[in-house]
């Protein structure tokens, strides 16, 4: 059941805050509907190139998804040994049984026609031809012979031991400029280090019982989806008593406000001011655990008064004070603190949110803020994850842009799609005009895969040896095995094997012979049972360690970054983020365009959202032809009236505007990030874009 809409006639900001504080009553069935949607994604459509189911007996193989950003578990149904549907498994216990649109589509997708079929190269006349692995392994190894030093590689996969072989490649050449495509973990590590946390942040969201998500959509888009929808089920059963509080703050009534129990209207890019708010209110109320530097915070969030928050963030000043009030009397809260993207928010904002954490006694505690440990690498010559995690790819490729430093004379991208998925300031065109060979590796034809000199098709993760390590959200240690069920679709191959035959050519050693002895290595190192995990798909998990060395309210750190420069403009722009609409990897998944609304996309329009005041003001109505403008950058779009949006706001769903891909992706709707700008945070230096001011102009 989707959010009913309001009339078209004006609300004025009274009543808005009306439709806010109890909108959310009775707007869903129950507190996980859109988990009811998945079946949508099936066999459904009878398109001719989806194979017949053949006749025979059926298996279930428990496995992980490789196409869910956070490794969501699944039971493979297999027809005479070949894979047919992506169900729930109950038994992992990472995801108990709940599945993402995406994990949903893991068996569709192999099959898919628009899966890259063969090696392509360039020919000189711009035009990308086929060739033979052959010719494409032999043409991989020349140029990264010649590139000696001057290698950069780009992975979309922080979760995989296979970027211990790329980093192990890059490195060998003589180069650091191996990147992970940006993600909120970056700005979170800063932040836990600035406020004296050892290793990477982790967040213990199964034993909370109340939470407070700032920014951090976390039943949609932020962290271990999967998990988070079924802790946050498992403990609010319809029609029993909730073990669970939750609060949601962000500008639209996206999946996670509407199953919220409250939702506070926050405006983008304010995250961190309502944080600070809060940590008045508790600090006020004598909801305070001190710590070193605790008096020059307590000093700084003393002119984040309960008036001068509400105004700035656009909540209520008694919704803000009655869900602080429930903060503080649970006994067990978590507050996490997220960009609306997933990528490109500042570290102040997560700085802002550890300080309540701290305040709240809630730092290394059960249901609480965890240090989790840094992988170790068991490739010879691969780079610390840590290192890794500190590099900024887009610091890198503005420096690229503007001649700070060389193009390298090889890029590899791995899983990543830059050209389509970073801010159009973000130098990355730059980088690829400037670079001298790119190569990919994916499983789709992508935006900067066409861009690319060689392309190298990869077997997709039901087709070869993976993994995932701890992706960023979970509250303890994890690891899960991906193994092949059956032999690459197509021509294409498992990318693990190609760059250890890779390394073996280039005389570079790696120390393994083959991806089941790398997982093997990686299972010893951890103390798991690597063919137990293979045979029955097994998760390893070990709990967090311990919390801070010294907690410290880094209040200086915070200070400077509240001097980033907030823009000034008629309206903000609201992304709104689904799985069901894919990655920048995958495109719009075809078996997922069901569950694709009339309010995200009409026709090739992308709809952008507001309320009826905002459209009254910009004399519009719903079905408006519009464009969104930020600078030069002019998007199309057609207006839906929603009053789950804020005032002087605009929603728009990111996932849209593909020019590669299929005919499911390509030309529908605006990719929002070409709306988006970069700029620096103050003191950390962190690229952010996660905030947005446009305008609207009628057609």
């Amino acid at each position: 059941v989707a959010p009913k809409r309001a009339s078209e006639e004006v609300m004025n900001r009274r009543g808005f805050l009306k439709f806010a504080a109890g909108g959310t009553v009775g707007l869903v069935a129950s507190p996980i509907i859109w988990n009811t949607l998945y079946d949508a994604v099936y066999w459904t459509q009878n398109w001719g190139w989806i194979p017949r189911i053949p006749r025979g007996d059926s298996t279930y193989i428990p496995t992980i998804s490789k196409l869910c950003p956070s490794g969501t578990g699944i039971r493979v149904r297999l027809v005479d040994g070949q894979p047919v549907r992506a169900l729930s498994d109950p038994g992992n216990p990472l995801s108990r049984g709940a599945l993402t649109a995406l994990a949903a589509v893991e068996t569709q997708l192999m099959v898919s026609p628009a899966r890259l079929k063969d090696p392509l190269r360039r020919t000189p006349d711009g035009a990308l031809v086929a060739i033979s692995w052959e010719e494409a392994e032999t043409l991989l190894k020349e140029k990264l012979a010649e590139a000696k030093g001057s290698t950069a590689c780009i992975s979309g996969d922080p979760t995989s031991t296979i970027n211990e072989l790329l980093s192990s490649l890059v490195e060998s050449r003589g180069s650091a400029d191996f990147y992970f495509m940006p993600d909120d973990e970056q700005a979170a590590l800063t932040a836990w280090d600035a406020m004296g946390g050892l290793g990477r942040l982790g967040y213990d969201v199964d034993n909370s019982d109340f939470i407070l998500a700032i920014g951090a959509n976390m039943l949609e888009s932020w962290g271990t989806v999967a998990r988070n929808r079924k802790s946050f089920s498992a403990k609010r059963p319809a029609g029993q008593d909730a073990r669970m509080k939750f609060a949601y703050a962000g500008p639209v009534q996206n999946n996670t406000a509407a199953g919220a129990d409250w939702w506070l209207p926050c405006r983008d890019g304010m995250e961190m001011e309502l944080a600070l708010g809060i940590a008045h209110l508790l600090i006020k109320t004598g909801h305070a655990v001190p710590s070193a530097g605790f008096d020059d915070f307590k000093a700084i969030v003393a002119e984040y008064t309960l008036d001068d928050v509400a105004e700035l963030t656009g909540v209520d000043a008694a919704r803000l004070t009655e869900v602080t009030r429930a903060l503080a009397q649970a006994e067990k809260p978590l507050v996490l603190v997220g960009s609306s993207l997933g990528a490109g928010g500042g570290a102040g904002a997560v700085m802002a949110g550890i300080a309540v954490n701290m305040l709240l006694g809630r730092v290394g505690k059960e249901g609480g803020l965890v240090n989790l440990p840094f992988p170790s690498p068991v490739v010879a010559g691969a780079s610390d994850y840590r290192a890794v995690r500190k590099r900024n790819l887009v610091a890198w490729s503005q420096s690229v842009a503007s001649g700070e430093i060389k193009a390298p004379r090889v890029l590899l991208l791995y899983e990543a799609n830059p050209l389509y998925a970073l801010p159009f300031n973000s130098g990355m065109e730059e980088v690829f005009a400037k670079s001298g060979f790119k190569i990919a590796m994916a499983s789709f034809l992508s935006e900067s895969c066409a861009k690319c000199d060689l392309v190298l098709p990869a077997a997709m993760g039901l087709e070869r040896f993976d993994d995932c390590y701890t992706p960023y959200g979970s509250g303890e240690v994890s690891w899960c095995i991906s193994h092949p069920l059956v032999k690459p679709f197509y021509n294409s191959r498992p990318m693990g094997e190609v760059l250890i035959a890779l390394a073996k050519e280039l005389d570079v050693e790696v120390g393994v012979k083959d991806m089941p002895e790398l997982l093997y290595k990686k299972a010893y190192s951890l103390g798991a049972d690597f063919r137990k995990m293979v045979e029955t798909g097994a998760v390893f998990q070990k709990k967090a360690g311990g919390a801070f060395s010294v907690p410290v309210y880094n209040a200086e750190a915070i200070k400077v970054a509240l001097t980033l420069k907030k823009e000034t403009t008629p309206l903000n722009l609201v992304p709104v983020v689904v799985l069901g609409m894919g990655t920048a990897q995958t495109g719009i998944p075809p078996f997922a365009t069901k569950i694709i609304m009339e309010y995200q996309l009409a026709g090739h329009y992308s709809v952008a959202q507001m309320n009826a005041a905002t459209a009254d003001r910009l004399g519009v109505r719903k079905g408006s032809r519009v464009t969104v403008r930020r600078g030069e950058v002019k998007i199309p779009a057609l207006v839906d009236i929603f009053e789950g949006v804020l005032p002087d706001a605009v929603a728009l769903s990111a996932g849209l505007g593909h020019t590669a891909f299929d005919q499911f992706s390509r030309n529908k709707g605006s990719n929002i990030m070409t709306l988006t700008s970069i700029t620096r945070e103050p003191g950390t230096g962190l690229p952010v874009w996660s905030s947005a001011g446009v305008s609207v102009d009628k057609v």
